[in-house]
């Protein structure tokens, strides 16, 4: 019975960090979130508060904060420790602490794009009726969610919005053959269209008969009308290979995609477009480069 109670506990105390975490980050980014899953767990979290004050001081009052909790830098690294001390006592799985992380990710490539988001779960994948590859959100129509809306990973873009019911939503992947998306190359103004081929390689073609493209360049999304399917500056991919044909009228090149569709579990579908491009600020800055000086040892004279 012990152990029993013993693992309650600990899965008591998983969700309501995990509730607690997601409703903290997504009110920090300004993010929509239906006021129901709010009031739910607001009603699910209060009765265990105290509990898990007695049982986990450095938890103690979790839950009280998300009534007080502001965007000071001071209230984020407390939360940051929280996590931290947690994972030290194995109280998160891999599984736990890598859609956190994906979470904390996918929201900041949203905040610095200036995209209005609602941040889902990925409960599904495979096909429908019409499209071949996709994956479903438990998010939908209740949450804001409508057709032709950008679905964004914490690399860049997964896919559109095409199936939207009350809580669930299909995206259309942009690996399937059928999804097409209109592209420019981070730096300069040449454009082309990038065509889904089944896996994480793409087709580009570019449209641009004065355009150069090279390997290493980095794609980023043109953006539609109204931000719908596709609002601008999301990375989209990178050129691998240019190729090379005299006979063809526009330029072509292979493209990997820069978002891994195979591992997304958490997303964000923009909801609102930004009030200005974000032009090539969310593109992945190269790692550092890191020297290392190595001084010789004298040679032994012995």
């Amino acid at each position: 019975m012990a152990r029993g109670g013993g693992n309650r506990s600990r899965l008591l105390l998983v969700l309501l960090l995990v509730s607690s975490l997601f409703l903290i980050t997504l009110d920090l980014r300004g993010v929509n979130l239906a006021g129901s899953l709010r009031s739910g767990v607001s009603t699910v979290t209060s009765p265990v508060e105290n509990f898990f004050s007695r049982l986990f001081s450095p938890v103690g009052n979790f839950a009280s904060d998300l009534r007080n909790f502001g965007q000071s830098k001071s209230k984020i690294a407390e939360l940051e420790k929280r996590v931290d001390l947690l994972k030290s006592k194995e109280v998160l799985d891999e599984d736990l602490v890598g859609q956190l992380n994906q979470l904390k990710a996918v929201l900041d490539l949203a905040g610095r794009g200036g995209y209005k988001v609602v941040a889902a779960k990925v409960i599904n994948r495979g096909s429908s009726a019409s499209f071949k590859q996709t994956i479903t959100l438990d998010v939908g129509s209740a949450d804001g969610i409508s057709r032709n809306m950008t679905v964004i990973s914490d690399g860049g873009l997964v896919g559109v919005v095409k199936s939207v019911s009350s809580h669930s939503s299909i995206v259309l992947l942009m690996s399937d053959p059928t999804f097409k998306i209109g592209v420019r190359i981070a730096g300069t103004q040449s454009i082309g269209v990038i065509s889904g081929q089944g896996g994480n390689k793409y087709l580009l073609q570019l449209l641009d008969a004065t355009g150069e493209i090279k390997v290493g360049d980095t794609l980023v999304a043109r953006g539609s009308d109204g931000g719908r399917p596709f609002v601008p500056g999301v990375p989209v991919g990178v050129v691998t290979a240019v190729q090379s044909n005299t006979s063809s009228i526009t330029q072509n090149a292979d493209v990997e995609g820069i978002s891994n569709l195979d591992r997304v579990g958490i997303v964000a579908v923009v909801v609102m477009a930004p009030k200005a491009d974000p032009r090539d600020a969310l593109i992945p800055k190269p790692a550092p480069t890191v020297t290392v000086f190595v001084t010789p040892t004298p040679a032994s004279t012995n």
